[in-house]
């Protein structure tokens, strides 16, 4: 790009600068991502302990909904205020939650303290991206991004490994093992808080600037209701006039917001003038999208393997590690090819008709299909999420107006996480919703035969599950009879295929969104 949208060239720095502050960087995202991977192996175990699986899309869209909320926020406050005191202050936030989900007594405290958690993670990679983008021009950013693709493949090993032996842990030092998952985070963040003080050492030309808090209210007002009657609608009726009030203050919310950033301008939370760019428009409309893709799978796969096919949550979570070797390669390579030629477009449709196929493949997931499978389309997928997000960084960074690039970099995370809030909170619904229908069905077949009959009648507790299976606590399935848990089994994969068809129909249409692109030319 040429002219007023160029955005400042970044300072000259040496080597060993450059990776003091990497160092301090990639131990903030080791933070955030280190938790993501250790949460999703022990929610199951905690949500069972808890007495609430079927709540546990709340501890997650909780935790994503103050994150999509305080990401542009963080964004704009460190284009006026620098960027250092608000990654310390992200960082700080983030411990503090950790905290307090580690002291958790119902399902329903452990969302509100991933609600704490989800304000400081906010920050941690849309400042860092932010920071790189500071730091480097963009001929030498892409390989240094590769190092954050890198933060990502360890915290996809340890933090499994790490999940899966708390969760195996009914004690540890006096408290419940899974409680751990959480305190673990205070040495890897009090490490990275030290870092930062302490090599963090770019300049900062302070901006007088207004601050959009009024669209940090809106965004909430706007998202917080339609997520619930996503959540719920299906629960309390479509029709229902707490679902129509609620839908109500969510489109209003929204609307507020729209507003707000126009009279706000280029100081609120999304500067209109991001928009201007075609390119920027629809790589954040595709990101949006990418994020429902991305965290919809992360919401149910994890429950197949350890659901229906009995794996432990360390192996579970290994069995997602073949994605993130995706990831980490398909950005390690497409960064490169991306920057040098700015050809966007090729890369991004190839990456969404990967996820696509990668999507529907996994609705045929049922309880006799072999690891390998769900192993290898698990690294297809990878390698079509690397190809998307890596490539979409690059393009909202291109295209970001001089003095807006916490704002555009803000922007990356922010669409994601808008896509991933939802997609959580629709897939999960849609799981649970179909899971109890699913499985009474699977049951009602099974009580003909005769191999069902048999172990029914050596196991007559197990004659609760005629009424219906309990969804809220499902670690019973791991000592029934297999023959009883069968059905269960065959239902749970039923309702999480059609999830799985939802997903390939949603990453489709933002295939065909993406046909829309325009690539930018090469200066």
């Amino acid at each position: 790009m040429t002219g007023s949208l160029a955005p400042p060239a970044p300072p000259r720095l040496g080597r060993g600068a450059v990776a003091a502050v990497m160092a301090a960087l990639m131990l903030g995202l080791l933070l955030g991502a280190l938790d993501q991977m250790i949460v999703a192996a022990v929610m199951r175990t905690v949500a069972d302990q808890l007495d609430g699986l079927t709540l546990q899309a709340w501890a997650t869209t909780a935790y994503l909904i103050t994150g999509v909320v305080s990401t542009p926020l963080y964004g704009r406050l460190s284009d006026i205020y620098g960027r250092k005191p608000l990654y310390l202050a992200s960082i700080s936030l983030f411990l503090l939650g950790s905290l307090l989900c580690a002291a958790a007594q119902s399902m329903y405290g452990l969302a509100a303290f991933r609600a704490v958690q989800g304000l400081g993670a906010g920050g941690l990679m849309a400042l860092a991206f932010a920071i790189l983008a500071d730091l480097l021009p963009p001929e030498r950013r892409s390989r240094y991004q590769a190092w954050f693709g890198a933060v990502f493949g360890v915290s996809s090993v340890a933090g499994p490994v790490l999940g899966g032996l708390f969760a195996g842990m009914d004690d540890l030092l006096g408290m419940a093992g899974w409680r751990w998952a959480f305190l673990v985070n205070v040495p890897v963040g009090l490490v990275a808080l030290v870092l930062v003080v302490t090599l963090y050492r770019l300049p900062h030309t302070r901006t007088a600037q207004r601050v959009d808090y009024g669209g940090a209210a809106t965004l909430l007002l706007g998202l917080v209701p339609l997520l619930a009657v996503a959540g719920q609608g299906g629960a309390w009726g479509w029709s229902a006039p707490r679902t129509l009030v609620l839908a109500a203050v969510g489109v209003a919310g929204l609307a507020g917001f729209v507003l707000v950033e126009r009279r706000m301008g280029d100081a609120a939370l999304l500067p209109p003038r991001l928009f201007t760019s075609r390119l920027f428009t629809v790589s954040s409309a595709v990101n949006v999208v990418v994020g429902m893709g991305v965290f919809g799978g992360l919401a149910v796969l994890p429950l197949y393997l350890q659901i229906v096919k009995g794996l432990s949550p360390t192996a579970a979570g290994l069995m997602l590690l073949p994605q993130t070797l995706g990831i980490v390669a398909a950005g390690r390579l497409s960064g490169p090819f991306v920057t040098r030629t700015r050809r966007y477009k090729g890369l991004l449709l190839l990456g969404l008709a990967t996820m696509t196929a990668c999507a529907f493949a996994f609705a045929r997931l049922a309880p006799g299909t072999p690891l390998w499978f769900t192993g290898f389309v698990a690294a297809l997928m990878g390698l079509g999420i690397g190809l998307c997000f890596q490539v979409m960084l690059i393009a909202v960074q291109a295209s970001a107006p001089a003095g807006a690039m916490g704002a555009a970099s803000a922007s990356y995370t922010f669409f994601r996480q808008i896509g991933g809030t939802a997609g959580t909170a629709v897939y999960l619904t849609i799981l649970f919703s179909l899971a109890e229908e699913r499985i009474t069905a699977a049951l009602h077949r099974a009580q003909g035969t005769a191999a069902f009959q048999a172990a029914l009648a050596g196991d007559p507790g197990a004659r609760r599950l005629l009424d219906g299976a309990d969804l809220d606590d499902t670690s019973y399935l791991g000592h029934l009879d297999p023959r009883l848990a069968r059905p269960v089994l065959e239902g749970m994969a039923s309702a999480m295929d059609t999830v799985f068809v939802v997903v390939g129909c949603v990453m489709a249409a933002g295939l065909v969104l993406a046909l829309f692109l325009k690539e930018q030319p090469r200066d």
